[in-house]
């Protein structure tokens, strides 16, 4: 086992508003956000997690939520000093924040950038406001190309877009519409991602009327098309960049990477290499329980045990279109290609995966879920 990069993910909790699609650990505002208290326990979080050592190099930042835009300034600013006080940073750190259009202030997005965050990643989801309505989202379609060109005026380069499809009666030209409206604002990185409905959503217990295959299929395929045309490499599922200006901290993720996580229900990973031994780690979900809790207890840690590896790994590394060397199937897990020798000779043997490399082909990237699931 070698010791692979290590990202930082950050998590913000709060937002303006629950969105009837959203599974992730959000929790709408009700009173003052605790903005000072949340960044002094994320400070002490990373001090104290386990994954921490002196040896400790962070390559990437991603700060994420929740609504990290309803942060301010001077709060993220104090955040990255503090991060760049406790482990040591890439001169190369990629420092990515999520924003939502509806909560974007010129003035912050200037002090993002002066604090050192140099990749802002908006969510869109649409530009057509019934469907912004359907999906719960606080924005409108001005708000959009309003928080492009502030982006752009607070001297951020490197932007991505948060597209879905397969709305709520959604058509395939309504999809293509949003899709050639992000095209038209030229971000260098697009997400570009099918709506699905996750358990304990509001969307579950009163689910909309989705798009049918066939059109979901028609979207894709003309979707893909014109990103590609338009100069966007699809390296993995759902995203595309252009001149090479892929999302380094998911690139992380999807090659099977280190990560610290720390605030409220927030996740990471870390390779032990002297151990030859991985773990995973939690903190609490509950940003009340988070803000309250010890920093050097907070932390829950799992072995990933042997068995485990091989399809944990190749549940992120098969999300990329090319896949990866062999070698780093020992490389990140510890264990010796030959362990899986016998499944990957089957996939190869029904043209499901590349003959050299760890990558599906176009024919195993319709069954990605299916190819993965051998691995277990």
């Amino acid at each position: 086992m070698q010791a692979p990069p290590l990202g930082l993910y950050v998590h913000f909790p709060w937002c303006i508003r629950k969105c009837p699609y959203c599974d992730f650990n959000s929790h709408p505002v009700t009173g003052e956000i605790p903005e000072a208290a949340y960044i002094g326990q994320l400070l002490e979080d990373l001090r104290f997690d386990p994954g921490v050592t002196e040896d400790s190099r962070v390559s990437s930042i991603f700060i994420g939520g929740g609504t990290p835009s309803l942060c301010s300034g001077e709060g993220v600013r104090r955040l990255l000093d503090g991060i760049r006080a406790i482990v040591e940073l890439d001169e190369n750190l990629e420092v990515t924040l999520e924003a939502n259009p509806g909560t974007v202030d010129a003035e912050h997005f200037a002090q993002y950038r002066d604090a050192g965050v140099n990749r802002l990643s908006i969510g869109a989801q649409s530009f057509q406001a019934d469907k912004l309505a359907r999906l719960g989202r606080i924005h409108d379609p001005d708000d959009i190309h309003r928080a492009v060109a502030v982006a752009r005026s607070a001297g951020f380069e490197r932007l991505n877009l948060d597209l879905m499809h397969g709305l709520p009666d959604q058509s395939v030209d309504d999809a293509l519409a949003d899709l050639g409206a992000a095209l038209a604002l030229e971000p260098d990185h697009i997400s570009w991602y099918q709506l699905t409905i996750e358990p304990k959503t509001v969307f579950a217990r009163q689910p909309p009327i989705l798009p049918v295959d066939e059109v979901l299929a028609a979207i894709e395929a003309r979707g893909f098309s014109l990103l590609e045309d338009a100069g966007y490499d699809r390296y993995e599922v759902s995203a595309f960049a252009r001149n090479g200006q892929q999302c380094q901290h998911n690139v992380n993720y999807w090659q099977f990477g280190d990560y610290l996580g720390i605030g409220a229900g927030a996740h990471g990973k870390q390779s032990n290499t002297r151990r030859n031994s991985i773990q995973r780690t939690t903190k609490p979900s509950q940003p009340r329980l988070y803000l309250s809790g010890d920093p050097r207890r907070i932390c829950k840690t799992l072995e990933i045990e042997d068995p485990q590896r091989p399809v944990e790994f190749m549940m992120n590394v098969l999300r990329l279109t090319r896949g990866v060397p062999e070698p780093l199937f020992e490389q990140r897990t510890g264990l010796p290609l030959k362990h899986i020798a016998d499944v990957l000779g089957g996939l190869r043997a029904d043209a499901l995966m590349h003959p050299s490399r760890l990558a599906l082909t176009d024919r195993g990237f319709r069954f990605l879920d299916s190819v993965v699931a051998f691995f277990a």
